[in-house]
């Protein structure tokens, strides 16, 4: 008997696997293919490890700017993915060292529930039968490939991100369907690698929610860049290598591309997991739980992408660790006040909180301060060729509850705005900060000040 087992061995599944085996807990581990989920082996990690090599030949080709002689500057496309699997491999062997080493079971298999109920769940693989108190459901997610008319993916021509990771050369042209944060990801890559890329979205902005603004500074700069942006467009159908589709509902336009992208999201998944034995539904194909991660079925806890929630990495690995806390008796509930999200394109792009938008559809009064990254010193050092824009959001109060940015490295200082958020830090707390100098990090406490 154990008293955990989880399903799944992404961001939630091991992190939960990790607190709960380290407090003491018997814990199995049940993952089909590797550990380290998506993220891991398909999506974070190799997608940031190719856009790294495309953004060092970005550089190199404006190294001139800062007094650096690079003749020549080419990419070696082979050696960018033998790194690539070079890093997978190191980064899913650590994780099963610490498994190991924490004492947990892991079970490279597909596994179902088979009944039973709080103090004694059972699930079963294709050679065994397990039980444990308590489960732990974090199966993840997968692409959505849309209904369109003759569109086959994967298939010769058209590609979801998995497919994207294993091509071994760069295509002469790619269209993206979806201008999401995957979709703007990938179309950063390829454009850096020389491809011509068209992006294609339904909505009349790039990168859904996040604040309209610093979306819109992002699209400017990629098509300075020479990336094509199809706006407001509804795909009708695919014919071999070409996309068709309406803009304004006007007249049908086409774009050929040697390849076809499909970045419309994800869905959870949640099939073929046995729910049913155990009188658990999902809703909308995803598992509600409440802010201990717990689901309708006592002892029963989801985490990471199969709540259909926020489907980011960091945000399941949390949700992982809320539940062991609860299954330890430990105080903690799920906060998403302060959940970051970041576009690693070039130049980055790094949101948390409320936005303005969210806000004005609420009715919800707010201020907003801005400045230009210009305001940095270390980051006018550090981008000759770039701009940028730090906004933070405040309510009535004047205490924070959003921030957003765009410039490089976004992703690395806006956790101070996540720690302020999360605490309902007042502006004039922020202001009292003392930030290293000189730091791109300072624009946050300037923008603080900022009328």
């Amino acid at each position: 008997m154990y008293n955990l087992a989880i399903i799944g061995g992404g961001p939630a599944g091991y992190v939960a696997a990790q607190r709960a085996a380290a407090a003491g807990l018997k814990v199995i581990l049940f993952e089909e293919k590797e550990l380290g989920g998506v993220c891991l082996n398909e999506g974070c990690i190799p997608t940031k490890t190719l856009l790294r090599s495309a953004h060092l030949l970005d550089e190199s080709k404006s190294a001139a700017k800062y007094g650096v002689n690079v003749s020549d500057a080419s990419i070696d496309y082979a050696k960018v993915l033998q790194r690539k699997d070079k890093i997978t491999k190191k980064l899913t062997g650590a994780i099963k060292v610490s498994m190991r080493n924490l004492g947990v079971e892991v079970v490279k298999a597909r596994a179902r529930i088979a009944g039973g109920a709080k103090g004694d769940f059972t699930i079963e693989t294709e050679e065994q039968q397990f039980h444990s108190e308590n489960l732990l459901l974090c199966s993840g997610s997968q692409s959505f490939i849309p209904p369109i008319p003759g569109l086959e993916c994967p298939g010769p021509v058209a590609m979801s991100s998995r497919e994207a990771l294993q091509l071994d050369t760069v295509p002469q042209s790619l269209v993206i369907i979806g201008g999401g944060v995957i979709g703007m990801e990938f179309a950063s890559l390829f454009n850096s690698l020389g491809c011509k890329v068209s992006v294609i979205e339904a909505l009349d902005k790039i990168l859904g929610p996040i604040d309209e603004e610093i979306s819109g500074l992002l699209q400017a700069a990629y098509q300075a860049r020479g990336v094509d942006f199809h706006l407001k467009c509804k795909v009708c159908r695919v014919e071999g290598n070409k996309v068709f589709f309406i803009q304004d509902d006007t007249t049908e336009q086409c774009i050929e591309g040697e390849k076809i992208l499909v970045c419309v999201g994800r869905r959870a998944h949640a099939q073929d997991l046995g729910l049913e034995s155990i009188g658990l539904q999902t809703e909308r194909g995803a598992l509600k739980t409440d802010c201990h991660m717990q689901t309708a079925v006592e002892g029963v806890y989801a985490a990471g992408d199969i709540t259909g929630f926020s489907m980011l990495a960091h945000t399941a690995s949390r949700e992982g660790e809320v539940a062991v806390n609860h299954i330890l008796g430990i105080e903690d509930k799920m906060s998403y006040a302060a959940i970051p999200g970041v576009v690693y394109t070039h130049p980055e792009v790094a949101s948390v909180g409320e936005s303005e938008q969210s806000l004005r559809a609420r009715g919800i009064e707010y201020k907003v301060y801005k400045l230009p990254m210009a305001y940095s010193g270390r980051f006018v050092v550090e981008n000759e060729r770039g701009s940028g824009l730090c906004k933070l959001i405040c309510d009535a109060e004047d205490r924070l509850v959003g921030a957003h940015l765009i410039g490089d490295p976004c992703s690395e200082i806006v956790s101070s705005c996540c720690l302020a958020i999360e605490k309902k830090m007042h502006r004039s707390e922020l202001q009292r900060i003392v930030f290293p100098h000189p730091s791109v990090s300072e624009i946050i406490k300037e923008t603080s000040w900022s009328e």
